[in-house]
């Protein structure tokens, strides 16, 4: 009698759903499909590398959902404790918010941590224009993810002599870079925020700042402080220096001071205008570029008048 119990319950009995679907209708319960989800149940990606700015870009893009809504669907995972979280698309839902809107047309995917982060970098690094820090913090949470995954490779990852590549060739590949690019954009992650900021706004060249990378926080702080009072930037080779002494323990403000203060080669006299002589004239929002634009346009415009009189 117990036998025929244990057979009994070995038997798995078909479901009527299972009955009368099909094998189309099963798959295509399993199939991705995509969900008008509220943005306010959308979070952002942790750490999130990317700037996601409300310019001139965003406001057009703003407009175009507002008129035909949102073309292409982000990607969203759930998290464990309720919600979704973002992970291609961060542009798209600042575009939803400011249009208005208050859902978002999305695919939902189970991701565990590394493979969002991958996808998550790999999309945005198709954009037109990157700044410098995002493609460092991109880089390196990428590398990363990709690290991590190591342990499980896949098999396109191993050569026919069965030697599987490093993770930073890999990456390599992936976005064009060398590998030692890779790591020198990486090494842009160690700088302060100020100092990161300039390397954006490209009033620090990329080769002085990976060297200015090596210097410890309190030195790039000060750095920063001398940069802003003396109004100069660091070149490649006093960057060089000033990362050596650095190392050998010997630099201060006093010696950043002198370093950045000296007269480089075939440098010429710069002219000093006291800002307040100036300041009068400009809005209060202007920045410094800004205001160095609408000089040189000024000057243009009286140097082409002068050109006309002296044509006559």
């Amino acid at each position: 009698m117990a036998k025929k119990d244990d057979r009994r319950a070995s038997i798995k009995l078909t479901t009527v759903d299972d009955l009368f679907s099909t094998d189309e209708s099963r798959a295509d319960a399993q199939r991705e499909k995509v969900m008008d989800i509220p943005l306010s149940e959308i979070s952002d990606f942790p750490d999130h590398p990317f700037k996601v700015k409300a310019d001139e870009a965003m406001l057009e893009m703003a407009n175009s959902v507002k008129q035909y809504g949102v073309l292409v669907p982000g990607l969203v995972r759930p998290k464990a404790e309720g919600g979704y979280e973002m992970v291609a698309g961060h542009r798209r839902k600042k575009a939803s918010e400011l249009a208005g809107m208050e859902t978002m047309p999305c695919i939902v995917r189970e991701l565990d941590d590394d493979q969002a982060t991958i996808i998550m970098v790999d999309s945005n690094l198709q954009r037109e224009h990157i700044a410098p820090s995002e493609k460092a913090f991109a880089y390196k949470m990428k590398l990363e993810a990709m690290k991590r995954q190591a342990g499980r490779p896949s098999k396109e990852n191993v050569s026919q002599v069965g030697t599987q590549k490093r993770s930073d060739e890999l990456l390599a590949d992936q976005v064009g870079e060398s590998r030692n690019q890779i790591q020198r954009y990486i090494r842009l992650t160690h700088l302060i925020p100020s100092i990161l900021e300039m390397v954006d706004e490209k009033r620090i060249a990329f080769n002085p700042a990976v060297e200015l990378s090596y210097l410890a926080e309190k030195e790039q702080q000060d750095l920063y402080e001398t940069i802003q009072s003396e109004d100069c930037t660091p070149s490649l080779s006093q960057a060089l220096r000033m990362k050596k002494l650095s190392q050998g323990g010997r630099l201060n403000m006093d010696v950043i001071f002198s370093i950045l203060t000296e007269e480089k080669p075939n440098q010429r006299e710069k002219m000093h205008i006291q800002r307040e002589r100036i300041d009068r004239f400009f809005p209060k929002n202007f920045t410094e570029k800004q205001k160095e634009d609408l000089i040189v346009q000024l000057l243009e415009s009286w140097y082409r008048k002068r050109q006309r009189e002296h044509g006559r």
